[in-house]
């Protein structure tokens, strides 16, 4: 019987050439097998390179040859693993990149940017530690890589995941863990801690220094080791990818365009057409609808999953999309013949234009009926007032064009059209000198939040409020905003705090940004316009690096794997909430338009995959998906070891809000909807 241990090693490889095919540089490569003993804590031994083979001058029960290859501009590493008697193993390997340590960023797709320093404290950030490791699925696409803006070079390593994975559920979540089976989830990261960065990767997953676990909380570390028996082989193998890039910015945009090639995500084969996910959804509208309030609404907040019953809080953006989803209601019950939705809608909207503005003219951005007295708190959001403006405009554009030159009906339609317009002139007086709007604000105008992060929200609103009202103020004001996205978010790459529940880095803000270069690109000509097309497209990588370009594997039992869920094509949230959702909206469309209007492929490909996989969870009466009415559609979908407090991986929290998920979905089945407000 041998000892078992673990080994660790210390090589230098071969010459890798870079991609351009003219340049090499030789990178070090430090491995370390990991065998434990039940019971015992697992040891190191050091382990040389000899004949291919990777020894140790001790017995060992498992042989691994290592081999490197060159690949298409790469370096292919292959590792194959044999036991020659049953043991519990985990090996984990650290790249030398040749860059300063001081002067690298790091890219790890939908959970980490830069060095994640918007985050907070309690979330994976370089200042709590300069070493990290996660499981990959938590990863857009299995990837770790490092850059040197000033030398202009980046390093990647991607794990080259089966096509069928699996995965296994653990009783214990930290310290040193034999797996009851098999797994495909390896890990990845770096350290920054010597003067040199390493890029780090190995298999099975590891987790240091910490954990995280849940919203705003890291937990003790993990070591995982996988059984492995008599006779029985494995083989793991990475790619190293060397580019050069003139920012951080370029840097991720070649590294998204490398990752869709590599990991080649196909769309899910066709089950539900528009229509069909419209028809679903409305389920939604009949069985949410609220009316013994002065507001009346759809309840989308604070929903358990088990039930599905209406909830006292209303909001008008954000997570609720109230007004968004009334006209859904109408426009959808009138073409449709459904009386009971275009009513329900129109009560909605009428109840809000009587009882849902602010004393300065505002809307109400959240009210709370579940509380006494009622919680109408005029803290106010310029994202949800622009969200819910924009709602409010495809409302009165569609009324204009159904009641055509009816006089009484268009005079009906003038109390909508005059509060709309003090809202927003009141917006375009809040503007600041730079061109940004502050994060949330008073009732009174003063600031609470001044931060720029959520300005690109707002440009939508103001494109859409000058081509309604013909007020060239509006046009000017957006124009300003997009002159402080570009400088300062698209330029820098720092996308952050659009989402109204985090302070991090987040996918909703870089969509927020492509769709405001998209709505001035509509409405521009000539350089202008192209302009916009520039940045919406550096935008619209950014916002890819997001989205799932592979399948995350599930562990028997676990829902979601149980009901053959495809992780590809939908996107993680934020830095702060690691769990993926539907939230696209206008994307797909614009990145559709986007692959024509600038001849990326890659955008018109994602687009497939994304509208294909978004509505696979759809809850009908043949099949609930844990969700207890049908059209409720789930938020909260926890692909990795990540939840809100209740049911961890495979599964739903227990409670979501459904009132933006069924908004986004009706969005992204009405591809015209925007184009026809703006162009015709």
């Amino acid at each position: 019987m041998y000892s078992f241990r673990v080994l660790s090693l210390s090589f230098l490889c071969f010459m890798s050439m870079l991609t351009t095919g003219s340049r090499a540089l030789a990178q070090e490569l430090k491995a370390t097998l990991m065998l434990k003993t039940p019971g015992n804590t697992a040891v190191t031994h050091e382990l040389k390179q000899q004949d291919g083979q990777l020894i140790s001058n001790k017995p060992m029960p498992i042989n691994i040859t290592l081999k490197r290859t060159e690949n298409g501009g790469d370096e292919l590493i292959t590792v194959n693993i044999k036991a020659k008697e049953r043991a519990y193993f985990n090996l984990g390997f650290s790249l030398s990149t040749g860059l300063s340590s001081n002067q690298s960023e790091f890219y790890m797709p939908g959970l980490w940017y830069h060095r994640n320093l918007r985050s907070p404290l309690e979330a994976p950030n370089y200042k709590v530690s300069k070493r990290w490791n996660f499981r990959e699925d938590r990863l857009s696409t299995p990837l770790a890589s490092a850059f040197d803006e000033q030398t202009k070079t980046g390093v990647a390593v991607i794990h080259m995941i089966p096509a069928k994975g699996t995965d296994v559920q653990i009783q214990n979540t930290e310290g040193q863990i034999i797996l009851p089976g098999a797994t495909t989830v390896g890990y990845m990261g770096f350290n920054n801690d010597a003067s040199e960065t390493l890029l780090t990767f190995g298999f099975p997953f590891v987790e240091t220094p910490k954990r995280y676990i849940r919203k705003l909380t890291l937990a003790p570390s993990v070591e995982t080791f996988m059984p492995i028996s008599t006779g029985e082989t494995l083989t793991l193998t990475w790619r190293i990818h060397k580019l050069k890039a003139e920012s951080y910015g370029d840097f991720v945009s070649k590294l998204w365009q490398y990752s869709f090639d590599t990991m080649a995500p196909q769309p899910l084969p066709a089950t539900l057409n528009s229509d069909k996910v419209k028809d679903n959804l409305c389920g939604y509208f009949r069985q949410s609808y609220v009316d013994r309030y002065p507001l009346k609404y759809n309840s989308g907040l604070t929903i358990l999953t088990a039930d599905c019953k209406p909830y006292g809080e209303v909001q008008i953006g954000f997570c609720g999309r109230v007004l968004l989803n009334a006209f859904n209601e109408i426009e959808y019950g009138d073409a449709h013949g459904d009386r009971q939705l275009s009513d329900m809608g129109r009560a909605i909207l009428d109840s809000w234009l009587h009882n849902g503005f602010s004393a300065k003219g505002f809307f109400h951005d959240f009210v709370n009926y579940s509380k006494t007295p009622v919680q109408m708190d005029d803290l106010h959001s310029i994202r949800q007032q622009s969200e819910a403006v924009y709602a409010i405009l495809h409302y009165l554009n569609y009324e204009r064009k159904r009641v055509g030159t009816d006089k009484n009906k268009r005079q009906q339609l003038k109390e909508w059209e005059n509060k709309v317009h003090k809202l927003l002139d009141n917006l375009v007086s809040l503007q600041k000198e730079d061109g940004h709007f502050a994060r949330k604000f008073r009732d009174n105008g003063s600031d609470v939040d001044n931060s720029g992060g959520s300005t690109p929200s707002v440009t939508s609103t103001l494109v859409m409020g000058w081509k309604y009202f013909g007020d060239r103020r509006y046009l000017q004001a957006a124009r300003r905003t997009m002159n402080y996205v570009e400088k300062n978010i698209v330029s820098k790459s720092d996308y952050f705090s659009s989402t109204l529940d985090a302070n991090c880095e987040d996918k909703e803000a870089a969509i927020a940004s492509v769709t405001a270069a998209y709505y001035l690109a509509m409405v521009t000509k000539g350089q202008e316009r192209q302009q916009y097309i520039d940045l919406c497209k550096r935008a619209a990588y950014f916002a890819m690096t997001w989205y799932y370009t592979w399948d995350v594997p599930f562990a028997e039992g676990q829902m979601l794997g149980d009901v053959n869920f495809h992780s590809r094509g939908w996107g993680n949230v934020s830095v702060e909430n690691n769990h993926i959702d539907v939230f696209v909206f206008e994307l797909p469309h614009i990145i559709r338009w986007l692959s024509t209007a600038t001849g990326e492929k890659r955008f018109g490909q994602m687009y497939n995959v994304i509208t294909s996989s978004l509505t696979q969870l759809m809850p009908t009466n043949e099949n609930h998906f844990d969700i207890a009415k049908p059209g409720f559609y789930p938020e909260v979908v926890q692909h990795t070891t990540w939840d809100y407090g209740r049911n961890g991986k495979g599964f739903y929290n227990n409670l979501f809000a459904p009132g933006w998920t069924v908004a986004s979905l009706w969005e992204m089945c009405s591809p015209e909807r925007t184009v026809n407000f703006l162009t015709k």
